[in-house]
């Protein structure tokens, strides 16, 4: 919404906009016909077009400076990565145990620079590295807590 300002009365009339100089001469408001374009016979060579190919690889058409694609397993190591240490505890350690299966299967798919993703994998194994000890030193201790009282009699 906007609100008129004061001073301003919509029934007398304007004054003309003065015009801003500029480096470029004024642009007239109905420019004349162009003549057409033609380009003199035999000024080109012929040019072949190949035919549109289905099933053309799109790896091909990645411009130049088109940053490679991210690894799919270096983002799913980093997510178990931080879903084992937010609560890997209540899930026995097991996002730990495949973010760094996954690490080590992203390692080796960025090595080649061809994917991307190189730190992420990096940063979910270091994660569940970290974390994989203690799930697993966890984990046994429930199992062997709760076999043990099942083992040993009530009094």
């Amino acid at each position: 919404m906007t609100y008129p300002q004061p001073g301003f009365d919509p029934t007398r009339p304007q004054p003309p906009v003065p015009a801003i100089p500029g480096p470029y001469p004024p642009v007239s408001a109905a420019p004349g016909p162009y003549p057409p374009v033609s380009a003199p016979a035999g000024a080109y060579p012929p040019v072949s077009v190949a035919p549109y190919q289905p099933g053309y690889p799109q790896a091909a058409l990645r411009v130049a400076g088109q940053p490679a694609l991210t690894s799919g397993m270096a983002t799913a190591s980093l997510v178990l990565g931080i879903l084992g240490v937010l609560g890997g505890w209540c899930l026995f350690g097991l996002p730990c145990i495949l973010a760094v299966v996954l690490g080590h299967l992203a390692l080796r798919e960025t090595r080649d620079g061809t994917r991307s993703g190189h730190g992420m994998a990096v940063a979910g194994l270091v994660l569940g590295y970290i974390f994989v000890g203690p799930m697993i030193a966890f984990t046994v201790m429930v199992f062997f807590g709760s076999v043990l009282t099942a083992a040993s009699p009530t009094p």
